[in-house]
């Protein structure tokens, strides 16, 4: 048995190796365990194909929160963050296509070609965003109040917040209000005509989502991508040698800093004496004493899985297995022999197009129809994909000519009304194949190689349960002060001893840091 009272960080995820880093910078010594023989979670790098890497899960970072690259010191491991040009490129069955840049005029310039009127509004729209998400940024950076006994410290930070939203614009103040519970078509209707640039937006408040551009409050998971991105309606940022390069420097600057770090560690169980937890026991029988637990791992696993249902009362208990934690996304990773031909591109150089999103879902309906299939229990026939061809900006990744190409696919339910996944995933590389062969023909003929993840594979290797990206679903009932439940909304669980680090506390999915960085910002306030 080891008691040296050290912080236990259970979860080698890019948010548990934030908080692990940040503790051991301020002397904790903490202790990182990972099931997996590699770091990352759901961020890493791997060869789905003899020759070919890529961000074999998540495939974009969020983008992750610069301030944390400074102060952990990731710029000396080499590290690089790409930022491609344009952001989007969003191909139509027609042979035209949305591009969105990092600059709103040079995107209205585009999309002047399919709507001058929306070519008109869309600095207007990307000027409001922008307004509104620096103050949300605020918000994502603060510990949530605590709405039954809340102290001024806790209150302090959203002072600012509150002095941001008093120096917007009165139109823009107006509008957050009514943005965030809002169906994100909508919110696209309000601002623009054309039908392929409505899609392109949905597309950001559905991302990672089991809900459609009908559902309710879609728009707030738009927002919460455009506060964490700058402003940006699409942000997008890559990392040069896929997003495992990203938790390989974490991880080196948590053990330089004085953590230590075990993989291929799996616990079992969290310990707990007199109604606190004490420590984990590992698969095998150890146990390790800790002053604190920190867990990366998502609520359901957290709560239902490692600690003893008996700790938690009744309504408690009730509370978090209704948390909503069944996604509808699978993970596609193609090894191709050449680049794709998109026949939109026509005549233009394929490489200054294709490094960024590439979006296919030509319209809003379209989305909402595969999310309809979804619902139901049924594998989209038309899925909306995200696509990203990683060997553009890093010809590293795969053999010389070859290039890969990572799909993110929606709508693919955890549960099926017919059949299992196991017996399900040839068809399911078909469908994607079949949809990207719509907007690029012939790149079923370019394929070498595939890797098919679904919603089970997502949970069983990566441990994301339910196969949710964002460890639960980005609902307003399951943000800010109720993410993970109303009461539990500030990094702690109901026992003492027990934190919360993961995707599954405020301000949510994406590789962003943010959860991991203000988790250990609040286990170093009470244990100081």
């Amino acid at each position: 048995m080891v008691s040296d009272g050290r912080v236990v960080v259970v979860g080698g995820g890019h948010n548990g190796l934030v908080a692990a880093a940040l503790l051991a910078k301020a002397g904790l010594r903490p202790l990182v365990l990972e099931r997996r023989e590699t770091l990352g979670g759901a961020a890493v790098t791997e060869e789905f194909h003899p020759g070919y890497r890529c961000s074999t899960v998540a495939h974009t970072a969020g983008p992750f929160r610069a301030s944390l690259v400074q102060e952990l010191g990731l710029g000396g491991d080499g590290l690089a963050f790409i930022s491609p040009e344009p952001r989007v490129f969003a191909p139509l069955p027609d042979g035209r296509s949305v591009r969105l840049w990092g600059n709103a005029e040079r995107s209205a310039g585009d999309i002047h070609r399919l709507s001058p009127r929306d070519a008109e509004r869309y600095p207007a729209m990307a000027r409001a965003l922008a307004a509104v998400a620096r103050v949300l940024a605020k918000a994502l950076a603060a510990t949530p109040p605590d709405v039954d006994h809340p102290r001024p410290r806790d209150l302090w930070p959203f002072l600012d917040v509150g002095l941001g939203l008093r120096r917007l614009d009165k139109g823009d103040a107006l509008a957050l209000m009514r943005w965030a519970p809002m169906a994100v078509a909508d919110f696209a209707a309000e601002w623009f005509e054309a039908e392929p640039l409505r899609a392109l937006v949905c597309g950001r408040g559905v991302f990672g989502c089991f809900a459609g551009p009908w559902s309710a409050g879609t728009t707030a998971n738009l927002l919460l991508q455009a506060a964490a991105g700058g402003g940006d309606l699409v942000p997008t940022v890559l990392v040069r040698g896929g997003l495992g390069a990203l938790t390989r420097a974490l991880g080196d600057s948590a053990q330089r800093h004085g953590a230590e770090v075990r993989t291929g560690t799996e616990v079992e169980r969290f310990l707990a004496e007199n109604g606190t937890v004490t420590g984990v026991v590992l698969a095998g029988g150890e146990e390790i004493r800790a002053r604190a637990v920190v867990s990366g791992l998502d609520p359901h696993r957290t709560f239902l899985r490692l600690l003893d249902p008996a700790l938690l009362d009744p309504d408690e208990l009730r509370r978090i297995r209704n948390y909503r934690i069944q996604g509808a996304c699978a993970k596609v990773n193609l090894a191709l022999s050449a680049l794709p031909a998109f026949a939109a591109v026509k005549d233009e150089d394929p490489r200054a197009l294709l490094g960024g999103r590439i979006h296919v879902g030509p319209d809003v309906d379209s989305i909402e129809r595969a999310f309809d299939e979804a619902k139901y229990g049924g594998i989209a026939r038309q899925p909306f994909l995200e696509a990203t061809l990683p060997s553009l900006t890093d010809p590293s990744l795969v053999p010389p000519g070859a290039h890969a190409m990572s799909v993110h696919v929606q709508y693919t339910p955890y549960r099926l009304a017919q059949g299992d996944w196991p017996s399900r995933r040839a068809e399911l590389l078909g469908i994607v194949l079949d949809r990207l062969e719509e907007y690029a023909p012939g790149l079923r003929g370019l394929v070498v190689g595939s890797q098919v993840l679904t919603p089970h594979d997502l949970e069983a290797t990566y441990g994301l349960t339910g196969g949710h990206p964002y460890h639960g679903e980005h609902a307003l009932d399951q943000l800010f002060f109720t993410r993970p439940l109303l009461g539990w909304g500030r990094y702690r669980g109901p026992l003492p001893g027990l934190y919360l680090c993961g995707a599954g506390t405020h301000p949510g999915g994406g590789v962003t840091g943010a959860p991991g960085a203000n988790a250990a910002r609040e286990v170093l306030r009470d244990l100081r």
